[in-house]
């Protein structure tokens, strides 16, 4: 059941290609078919050395046997080429629907999975599903239409020859259920392995930097030395029960040959079998030992594959948590849709303007309490900030806002709609998100800059980096705007990383934005420049602050202050200082290391 269910995806997806699969299973009987006349004209030209024959006879044969040879390579070349074929476009269609709906899942399926393991869920398992879908198919079916034909015409030759040519056939599905078994078992172990692999891997590339300041190389090379002995010895184990089973099946099989060696030589000695019939039951004898040997490749073809589609499911099957609105996205400057119902349309959706409301909001992570009963109000065009201690929340809340993770208790609303009525392209494109932990692309600084605008201008590119004070240090770099910056940004600062974030939020226009500790990596002077900056563009549009230095946040219109998922603060910065709460005490705090450093 178990192995069904692993296939049943698979299945659905090779229905697309059923006419391409069904012209392979054509090619395959024709293959079939013509390879099983050659011993038929064999059979012919023996029985007819008996009486005379002339040698314009003879090369008859001969050259009916090479028209027949020819035939069967010509259908077997099409057969591979349209099944395997058929299997590389299954693997496309697969390999593009895993993509999405990996990007379709929430970032709590990522902190829970470790990304080598998904890494080779992708490649290595994808690929060992690629060829149960082509060769084990192929051969299979091959299989199958050859043991049909051949059994018919060896049965039309002599019944009691073909019985003792089978008299093994019981004992070779034994073992192959046995051995098929067994290879699934161990294939499963092997992939969690490699995946354990690819995710050690991941992880010691990633941080290389951590490893070298804490001189953890050896410990590491260890770690990966001990994950590949294994990976060996779990293959070798494979390979044991893959070596056993070829001689076992070779062996089985051989038992029936010796049976019809015997029989069938007793029956042409007494004359009631001729030779060129015993020759052409041999013959398609030989014709049935190879799609049986071929059975055993399959089966550990199918039994990889199955495993792999099991753990390929496990993916699919993850459902992700945020769902879009089936709405049609309004374009600045376009008209709706004809078809649209009324003068704007039942699915009409306004584009979006920047007014938020948030109605007793809790949120909570793993029924751990992370937000509790939040109201807030933040009018078009305004600029809020949001303080507080490390894990009060204020992350949650900015990610809710985007829907990064949904809201369960409560109601934010944007412009007077929730958020659950606007697609997702459009709330997440009229957002300028730039995260605690900044995430740049192994591109050029340009490209990280445009990222998610289509054709974005160079001018614009340019006037984003002028804004988060990125522009003069680009432009001392060789390439400018060209330079590749590594996997992560490795190359840059991490105030450098974060003001290419901020420029990439900026190039979009957003009607909000949002900023979550994003200039906490720069200097008190840089952020001073980058903020007068950004105060002009901050005026047309919804702007929210998320800091832990008062020089940021200060100048907003309002400022909330979070303690235990709660706002226990909330005014102007002159209003918060001349209260005795947790902003004034960040603040007295701020100074006094401010005039520390002066001195």
């Amino acid at each position: 059941m178990k192995k069904l269910s692993n296939l049943s995806r698979l299945l659905a997806c090779a229905q697309k290609y059923r006419v391409r699969l069904g012209l392979g299973v054509v090619c395959v009987t024709l293959s079939n078919l013509a390879a099983t006349v050659s011993p038929l004209l064999l059979k012919h030209a023996i029985d007819s050395l008996s009486a005379f024959i002339s040698e314009e006879r003879l090369i008859y044969f001969g050259a009916l046997i090479v028209l027949f040879a020819i035939l069967e390579g010509v259908f077997l070349f099409l057969m591979r080429r349209i099944m395997i074929g058929a299997s590389r476009l299954m693997e496309y269609d697969l390999r593009n629907d895993l993509f999405a709906h990996l990007l379709g899942l929430s970032r709590r399926y990522y902190q829970n999975h470790r990304t080598g393991d998904i890494m080779s869920r992708a490649t290595n398992d994808l690929n060992a599903v690629r060829m149960m879908l082509g060769p084990g198919i192929m051969y299979s079916v091959n299989t199958v239409i050859r043991l049909a034909i051949v059994l018919f015409l060896m049965l039309r030759i002599n019944m009691a020859l073909t019985l003792f040519a089978l008299v093994s056939i019981p004992a070779v599905a034994l073992a192959v259920r046995y051995f098929g078994t067994v290879i699934h078992q161990r294939f499963e172990k092997i992939q969690e392995t490699f995946s354990e692999i690819s995710a050690q891997v991941q992880e010691n590339l990633s941080g290389v930097r951590v490893i070298k300041a804490f001189t953890q190389e050896e410990s590491e090379i260890g770690e990966f030395k001990r994950l590949n002995q294994e990976y060996i010895h779990k293959n070798l184990q494979l390979i044991r029960v893959w070596g056993l089973f070829y001689p076992v099946l070779g062996t089985l099989l051989g038992l029936g040959g010796v049976f019809v060696l015997w029989y069938g030589g007793r029956e042409v000695i007494g004359g009631r079998l001729t030779l060129g019939d015993f020759v052409a039951f041999n013959a398609y004898l030989g014709m049935l030992t190879w799609p049986m040997i071929a059975l055993g490749w399959v089966i550990n073809i199918v039994e990889r594959g199955s495993a792999s589609a099991g753990r390929i499911n496990q993916i699919f099957d993850a459902p992700p948590e945020i769902f879009d609105a089936s709405v049609k996205i309004e374009v600045p400057g376009q008209e709706l849709p004809v078809e649209a119902h009324g003068s704007k349309g039942a699915n009409y959706q306004p584009a979006i303007q920047g007014a938020i409301d948030i109605r007793n909001l809790s949120f909570a992570y793993n029924s751990q309490i992370v937000l509790k009963n939040i109201n807030l109000q933040i009018p078009l065009g305004a600029t809020y900030a949001v303080v507080g201690e490390t894990g009060s929340g204020k992350s949650t809340l900015v990610s809710l806002l985007a829907r990064v993770h949904e809201v369960t208790n409560g109601e934010i609303l944007i412009d007077g709609l929730s958020l659950r009525e606007y697609s997702l392209h459009t709330l997440r494109s009229s957002i300028g998100y730039v995260p605690q932990e900044t995430f740049l692309f192994s591109d050029t600084v340009g490209e990280n800059i445009a990222f998610g605008v289509e054709e974005a201008l160079s001018s614009d590119i340019r006037e984003a980096a002028r804004l988060a004070h990125i522009l003069p240090e680009v432009e001392e770099f060789p390439k400018q705007f060209d330079t590749l910056i590594g996997e992560r940004g490795i190359t840059l600062s991490g105030g450098q990383q974060q003001r290419t974030a901020i420029a990439r939020a900026l190039i979009r226009n957003p009607r909000i934005l949002v900023l979550d500790d994003a200039l906490s990596s720069v200097d008190t002077a840089t952020e001073e420049r980058i903020l007068n900056l950004l105060k002009i563009i901050m005026r047309d549009r919804t702007s929210i602050l998320i800091s832990h230095r008062v020089s940021t946040v200060k100048f907003a219109d309002q400022i909330i202050v979070l303690k235990g998922g709660e706002i226990v603060e909330r005014g102007t910065h002159e209003e918060l200082a001349r209260r005795e709460g947790y902003y004034a005490d960040l603040y007295q705090k701020q100074l006094l290391e401010e005039e520390l450093t002066e001195s």
